[in-house]
């Protein structure tokens, strides 16, 4: 089977498994056969054994997100047990994604028994510099694993909409600093 047919009955990105060839951290034994060829053995010990432990991350922004936090889990969940994958670990959260101290998500790249760190989306581990973590994660034998291809992949998209996304967080987070204060302001006037 070639690699781009197997990645996509993983669950991968073709990039993602191309990438996995070429570091040599593909699950399964493959090999190249031609120049745009690679041939994956599937009937060689594919156990979830030689995978690892996965840990599967959901998360939203909001409280009333909260029925697409259950339906990211149950999506991850369904993926790992349709590839017959072992999970060891389930964390979920509402937190914003511009924050970088969510306990649960700390927790799991913490996690020694995890090593494939699987989300549905990139931005739901986190809407910046989720490269880094990918990096930090490939650097100790691990890997992130997106299920949704569906982001974009041109660097300058995903680069603007990461701006975009900061200052919205900067814009309204100083208008909600404006608003305490100028509440605390009146309750102070009201003490006097």
């Amino acid at each position: 089977m070639n690699l781009t047919e197997w990645a996509k009955m993983q669950g991968v990105h073709p990039q993602t498994a191309y990438r996995w060839f070429r570091e040599g951290t593909l699950p399964v034994p493959a090999r190249r056969v031609g120049p745009r060829t690679i041939l994956v053995n599937v009937g060689v010990n594919t156990t979830p054994e030689v995978i690892g432990g996965l840990g599967l991350y959901a998360r939203v922004s909001s409280h009333d997100q909260k029925s697409d936090l259950e339906r990211q889990v149950a999506r991850l969940s369904e993926w790992a047990a349709g590839a017959g994958h072992r999970v060891v670990r389930i964390e979920s959260e509402i937190a914003s994604g511009m924050n970088g101290s969510r306990v649960k998500a700390k927790r799991l790249l913490a996690d020694p028994d995890v090593t494939v760190v699987v989300v549905e989306h990139k931005g739901r581990l986190g809407r910046m510099n989720v490269e880094l973590v990918e990096a930090a994660l490939s650097a100790t034998g691990r890997r992130l694993v997106v299920l949704d291809d569906g982001e974009a992949d041109d660097d300058l998209v995903r680069d603007m909409a990461g701006i975009l996304t900061s200052f919205c967080a900067r814009l309204y987070g100083h208008r909600s600093a404006k608003g305490r204060a100028k509440k605390a302001l009146e309750a102070a006037a009201a003490d006097d």
